[in-house]
C-alpha cells in the first residue's frame, strides 16, 4: 500500500498529513507545535522566523503521524510541501542559514517596492511583474542589500519557505515558476526571471533557485535524512506550492472563474484566470498558477486581508473567561448572541501590517462606537467576525472590478469557516454560495505529491476522494442587514484611509 506525505509549513505550525493514495483519504494527521511558532519582532513592522525551528517541528510532526497511523516510513512513496508565502531564506554554500527568515506579514521593504514601482514605471510593473514589486520577497531580498551587506555578500541562494524545508530533505536548492512569480522575480512577457528588476535591484541570477516544474520530481529523500526520519532513501519530493495556489488545489480550484478561500492567521480570496490580469493600483496580487502550462495561461489572483484569525485569536486571549482563554466554540456562541451590526459596534481588523488592498498602509486595528453602557463581550465577538468578513468584501469587489466574478467559493472545513456565524456573515456580504470541503493544505500537498510523482495520471483522479461537508447560500432576509452593517463599515475605514 502506498501513502503520500503532504507538509504544510505555516507561520503558526507545521502539519503533516499521510494520504492513502489508494483512496484519497488522510489517514494521519499530526501538527507540531500544539500552540503556536513564535515570530520574531525587533521593531515594529518586522516578522521572522528561524528556518532551523521550521525543519524541527516538521521532524515532530512526521514522527508523530507516524507513531499515530503505525505507517512504516518506507511505505510513503512521494511528499509533497506547502508553505508561507514571500518569505525570504538566505543560505550560504554551507546551505546553511544566515539570517532568520522575513516572513509574508513583515512590512519593512514597503517603501523599497514603492520606489521601485515607481522606477520601473507602472507600465512596466504592471505588464510584465502584473504588480508592483510591492513588499514581496524581490524587496526583501534588496533590503538584506542595503542594509546587511555582510549578509548579502555571504549569500549563496535565496529562497522560498518552502524550498528550504525540500532542501533540508534532499539536498537540493530548486523553486519553481509559481514560487517565483510569488517573490515578484517573474516576467510574464519574457515568461523568465525579470532581468529589469533584478538590474534594479542589484542581484544576481545567480542567487536565484534552479527553477523545476511545480508536479515533478524535484529532488530525493538523502540518506542521511531518511535514516532520521524513518523514511526510505531516494522518496521523491515531487510537489511543492505557496499556501494558497496550494489551497486553491486542494478544493480542486483549478480552471477559470473557479474561487477559493482560506480564513486562518490571515484571509485569502483566490480566484483562477487564464489571462495576465493585474489591479492597476496591486491591491491584490497575480501570482502564476500551479497547473500552468505556457502558453495556456493559468493565473491565480489573490487577495490578502493579513488580520482575519489572529484578531479572533488576539480576542480569545485577552479577553478571558475565569482567568483563561475562551475556546472558539464559546467565543461563536456568545457572539451570536448580539444581532447582526453588532448595535453599531464596528472593527476594522488591520492589526497585522501593511495591508495590500489598502495599498500598503499600516491603519492598525480599530474598535469604534463603543459604548460602556450599551455592548458586552458579545458585541465585540460578533463585531470581529463582521469586520473581518467585510474586510474580505472590501477587496472581493476589487477582484469582482477586474472582471473575476464568481457565484461558487470553496473553502476548507477549518478555522474561521467552523464559525456557523462567520459563515451567515461571509454569503450574505459576499453575495455568493460557500461550499465547504473535507480538506486542507497538508492534504492538498500529498495528493499533489501523487500527481508529481506519476501516482495519479490526472487531477481527476487524485481528487477522486474530494467530498463536500455542506454548502450555504445567502439569505435574501439577512443579506439587508449585512449589506447596512458593511456600509457603516465602509464608511469608517474610508475615514481611516483619508
Amino acid at each position: 500500500m502506498k501513502y503520500l506525505l503532504g507538509y504544510d509549513l505555516g507561520s503558526s505550525s507545521i502539519k503533516a498529513t499521510l494520504v492513502d493514495a489508494g483512496t484519497g483519504q488522510a489517514v494521519a494527521s499530526a501538527q507540531s507545535p500544539s500552540e503556536e511558532m513564535p515570530m520574531l519582532a525587533v521593531q515594529a513592522g518586522w516578522a521572522e522566523q528561524d528556518p532551523e525551528m521550521w525543519w524541527e517541528h516538521a521532524v515532530k510532526a512526521l514522527q508523530t503521524c507516524l507513531k499515530k497511523s503505525g505507517i512504516h516510513g518506507a511505505d510513503i512513496a512521494a511528499i509533497g510541501i506547502s508553505y508561507q508565502m514571500h518569505g525570504l531564506v538566505c543560505v550560504d554554500k554551507d546551505q546553511k542559514a544566515l539570517r532568520p527568515s522575513i516572513i509574508w506579514c513583515d512590512s519593512r521593504a514597503v517603501e523599497i517596492g514603492k520606489k521601485a514601482f515607481q522606477q520601473l514605471g507602472a507600465d512596466y510593473s504592471l505588464q510584465h511583474l502584473l504588480n508592483s514589486p510591492g513588499n514581496f520577497t524581490a524587496s526583501k531580498l534588496r533590503w538584506v542589500k542595503e542594509n546587511e551587506p555582510q549578509v548579502f555578500e555571504r549569500i549563496h541562494k535565496i529562497m522560498l519557505p518552502g524550498d528550504y524545508l525540500a532542501m533540508r530533505l534532499t539536498g537540493e536548492i530548486v523553486t519553481t515558476a509559481s514560487g517565483l512569480s510569488e517573490g515578484m522575480f517573474w516576467d510574464y512577457q519574457d515568461e523568465a526571471p525579470s532581468k529589469k528588476l533584478l538590474e534594479l535591484y542589484g542581484i544576481s541570477a545567480d542567487l536565484l533557485a534552479t527553477q523545476a516544474p511545480t508536479f515533478s520530481v524535484q529532488g530525493k529523500v538523502r540518506k542521511d535524512i531518511a535514516a532520521q526520519l524513518g523514511l526510505k532513501e531516494g522518496t521523491p519530493v515531487s510537489y511543492r506550492a505557496g499556501d494558497q495556489p496550494n489551497n486553491a488545489f486542494s478544493l480542486n480550484v483549478l480552471n477559470p472563474g473557479e474561487t477559493a478561500a482560506t480564513a486562518g492567521t490571515s484571509g485569502v480570496i483566490y480566484s483562477v484566470t487564464n489571462q495576465n490580469a493585474f489591479d492597476k493600483k496591486s491591491r491584490v496580487n497575480t501570482f502564476i498558477h500551479v497547473n500552468d502550462k505556457r502558453p495556456a495561461k493559468s493565473n491565480g489572483v489573490l487577495l490578502c486581508i493579513n488580520g482575519t484569525g489572529i484578531l479572533n485569536s488576539w480576542l480569545r486571549k485577552n479577553l478571558k473567561s475565569n482567568g483563561e482563554p475562551f475556546g472558539y466554540d464559546e467565543i461563536n456562541n456568545i457572539a451570536a448572541k448580539s444581532p447582526i451590526g453588532a448595535e453599531g459596534l464596528t472593527v476594522l481588523p488591520f492589526g497585522n501590517g501593511a495591508e495590500r488592498v489598502l495599498e500598503d498602509k499600516n491603519i492598525n486595528s480599530t474598535f469604534y462606537g463603543l459604548n460602556f453602557n450599551r455592548h458586552s463581550q458579545s458585541h465585540v465577538f460578533r463585531a470581529a467576525q463582521e469586520g473581518i468578513v467585510f474586510a474580505l468584501k472590501y477587496g472581493f469587489d476589487v477582484l469582482q472590478q477586474m472582471g473575476l466574478k464568481t457565484n461558487v467559493i470553496r473553502a476548507g472545513n477549518a478555522n474561521m469557516f467552523l464559525s456557523p456565524l462567520f459563515r451567515e456573515a461571509f454569503v450574505n456580504t459576499i453575495g455568493a454560495r460557500l461550499e465547504l470541503y473535507d480538506t486542507d493544505g497538508s492534504k492538498g500537498a500529498a495528493l499533489g505529491a501523487g500527481v508529481g510523482a506519476g501516482i495519479y495520471t490526472s487531477f481527476e483522479e487524485a481528487f477522486k476522494g474530494l467530498k463536500i461537508i455542506k454548502s450555504e447560500e445567502p439569505d435574501a432576509t439577512k443579506a439587508s442587514a449585512y449589506k447596512e452593517a458593511y456600509g457603516n463599515w465602509l464608511r469608517l475605514l474610508e475615514g481611516q484611509l483619508k
